[in-house]
């Protein structure tokens, strides 16, 4: 990639920080650029930087890209993270897509009004609807990753959603042997390994501060 891809977005997980972890999955570095103001925001409308008004926004290869799941595929695609074939993609936009949903569930709880969260609601399609999905595909196959046995944006994405469920239920796992192998391995990889190291660019689950930064 030519130069460091700058993230602008608020100081916290939301909608970047599958970027953020794909990014540092494939071992590129980037800068970020935390929105804080109202007249920041305003300014990137202003000056044309968001096709739809809305953020994330990543400047990388001399675009400036919206949309998350249009970063995610355009990252996964240039660092060999997408597959080998169009079948191979297919299979990984299922899996992603499977993960998000489950995320998005979990991003969104901190802002849903106190009366109308369901935690257990969480922990029940976690548990019932998308974990079997996984640990049915690493039994069948027998192999280290989600598809065609290579690394892949799949397999960054779910150990993501593991993560987050893990800190709605500590463990939410443990029903799930081939999950929790696959939890160790990934998270091992080099890259991944740093990424979750104290003081690196991932965020903590979402707080009152940067709640109240969301437009």
């Amino acid at each position: 990639m030519s130069g460091k891809p700058k993230l602008t977005y608020f100081n916290g997980r939301g909608r970047m920080e599958s970027v953020r972890w794909l990014l540092a999955a494939a071992g590129v570095e980037f800068e970020e650029e935390f929105l804080e103001t109202s007249e920041q925001y305003q300014k990137l409308i202003k000056d044309g930087a968001l096709l739809f008004d809305q953020v994330p926004l990543v400047e990388i290869d001399g675009m400036k890209m919206v949309q998350t799941r249009a970063i995610l595929s355009y990252i996964a695609a240039k660092c060999n993270l997408y597959g080998k074939d169009p079948k191979e993609r297919a299979f990984i936009d299922m899996y992603v897509e499977g993960t998000a949903d489950l995320m998005g569930m979990i991003i969104t709880f901190p802002f849903t009004p106190p009366q109308k969260r369901n935690l257990a609601l969480i922990i029940e399609r976690a548990t019932t609807r998308y974990f079997p999905v996984y640990e049915k595909v690493l039994k069948d196959h027998g192999q280290q990753f989600l598809v065609g046995n290579q690394f892949s944006w799949a397999d960054v994405h779910l150990l993501e959603a593991i993560l987050m469920a893990e800190e709605c239920k500590p463990d939410i796992l443990s029903p799930f042997p081939q999950l929790q192998a696959f939890k160790g391995r990934i998270s091992n990889i080099p890259t991944i390994k740093k990424f979750l190291q104290p003081g690196s660019q991932r965020k903590p689950p979402a707080d009152d501060k940067f709640m109240a930064q969301e437009p």
